[in-house]
């Protein structure tokens, strides 16, 4: 694990290295990093580890400093830069890459641009925003919908900046909606299409549940009352309002049955196509992708008849979607994805090994607190506080998620086939796992406990302390038991057979 480690952490240390360095075509530095990564694969062909290893930290830090830098580039210099600039009003013709969102007044949402002013847009990301009649003809739309539109270019400021890290040059204040087409890519047909179902079948819920099992099922929590997010927020629970490894995990345990029938290289494709049918319902949240990417290694694992470890498939595919994306080491949801996985598959055994009670409350406790521990250095640094209550209300919604999940989502799709009154009686369960789990998180909210980086320091040093005086005794127990051993054995014959 030494290597792909530091391949990681060389990756990382490029990528910050291309924010400091800034926009710019780094051309010189892409080429730099294909020469150290073939001299690393020239070498390791000779079987000099150590020399392949230091070729390919040096080879894949640039590699991550010239994709930032490229990534920024693209911000500054594209077809819409002047535009921007000039605050001018254009024609454009768009297709949505997110679910229209925003507050009540107002409807924001993501958009590549096709065509400006009857030229090429360079499909460069832009935000939409609406207002007053404009925005009801927006709001009603959906992730792949095509739409011909006035509106004014102006740069991205305030809040909204934050949205050049998902790659927006700009915005645009739609002036008129003139023209809307229907997703065209086969993929976004077909998840779009599971997702009506989904939610079709939910309609029968009151409208609080029916929000949240949106939540938990595709990660849209739009529709969630306010007061409801803060609580989950402040329980240390927003992590089950966006969907994430587990729920792609649910999704594959869904189709199991039916790819087991087939053969290895038929179900490793259908495997894949779920993941991006999957995927794509959901809008490839950074959990998503982070937990798409892990899957597929591990099924192109198999397939290949290989090994797969949990760690080293967690740094490649961090590596992987880095290269692809460096943006995505700004994006908090990325980063909690990350450290929460790290964190269950460094400690969830250790820890479970350490406890006492029977197997599925170590288990349970053991998986809940690692993951507690790799995402708090980010709940800190971003968030300033950590909620003490989070583990105790994670180990009691727990045994909710995985049930609510999959029957929510095979409830909703037969309720929605079968009619109301067959939905509603399918929908029981969901609606009391979902009334369960809101009641844990409003009672959890209600204890003000949490602590900051310095409280997280001096128990960061304690839990050190512990557990290191804890390995040095059971060193030198052992240590100390064994000489006793030897000397008592010492000078005795053996007794005769």
């Amino acid at each position: 694990m030494i290597g792909p480690l530091a391949l990681l952490t060389a990756l990382v240390v490029g990528v910050l290295g291309g924010d400091v360095l800034g926009p710019g075509p780094a051309r010189l530095l892409l080429g730099a990093a294909i020469v150290a990564l073939v001299f690393a694969g020239e070498r390791a062909r000779r079987e000099l580890r150590r020399a392949a290893l230091v070729g390919a930290v040096i080879g894949v830090a640039l590699l991550g400093a010239s994709v930032e830098q490229r990534a920024l580039n693209g911000l500054v210099r594209s077809p819409l830069t002047r535009a921007v600039a000039r605050g001018d009003s254009a024609e454009l013709v768009v297709t949505l890459t997110d679910d229209p969102a925003g507050p009540l007044y107002r409807t924001e949402v993501l958009a590549t641009v096709e065509r400006i002013d009857g030229r090429a847009g360079g499909d460069r990301t832009v935000l939409v925003s609406a207002s007053g009649d404009e925005q009801s003809a927006l709001r009603v739309l959906e992730t792949g919908d095509r739409l011909r539109l006035r509106g004014r270019l102006v740069p991205l400021r305030g809040f909204s900046t934050r949205f050049r890290w998902r790659h927006a040059v700009g915005r645009v204040e739609v002036e008129k909606v003139t023209a809307v087409g229907a997703p065209v890519p086969p993929q976004l047909v077909i998840a779009n299409g599971a997702r009506h179902a989904v939610l079709r079948g939910a309609d029968v819920l009151p409208a609080t549940p029916r929000a949240l099992l949106a939540g938990f099922v595709l990660g849209d929590t739009r529709a969630i009352p306010s007061d409801l997010v803060s609580a989950f927020r402040d329980a240390g629970l927003s992590h089950l309002l966006a969907v994430s490894g587990a729920n792609v995990a649910f999704a594959l345990a869904i189709v199991e049955p039916f790819l087991r029938r087939l053969r290895l290289g038929a179900r490793f494709a259908g495997g894949i196509a779920v993941l991006v049918v999957f995927g794509t319902m959901t809008r490839w949240e950074p959990s998503v992708l982070r937990a798409s990417v892990m899957a597929g290694l591990v099924m192109g694992a198999r397939l290949l008849g290989r090994p797969a470890d949990s760690r080293r498939v967690l740094v490649l595919a961090m590596l992987a979607l880095l290269v692809l994306d460096p943006f995505l080491l700004h994006s908090v949801g990325f980063l909690l994805s990350c450290g929460a996985c790290a964190g269950i598959v460094i400690g969830s055994a250790r820890i479970s090994a350490r406890l006492r009670g029977p197997a599925w409350w170590r288990d349970a406790l053991g998986v809940t607190a690692s993951a507690q521990i790799g995402v708090a250095p980010v709940v800190l640094m971003v968030f300033g506080t950590m909620p003490l209550v989070a583990l105790p209300a994670n180990l009691l919604a727990a045994p909710f998620v995985g049930p609510l999940t999959i029957w929510g989502i095979v409830a909703s799709v037969v309720g929605g086939v079968l009619g109301p009154a067959v939905g509603l009686w399918l929908q029981l369960p969901t609606l009391a796992m979902l009334r369960g789990v809101e009641w844990i998180a409003r009672l959890a909210a209600r204890v003000p406990i949490a602590v900051g980086p310095a409280e997280a320091v001096a128990l960061t040093a304690v839990g050190v302390a512990v557990v290191g005086r804890h390995r040095v005794r059971s060193y030198l127990t052992g240590r100390v038991g064994g000489h006793g051993r030897r000397l008592r054995g010492e000078g005795k014959r053996p007794r005769p057979a």
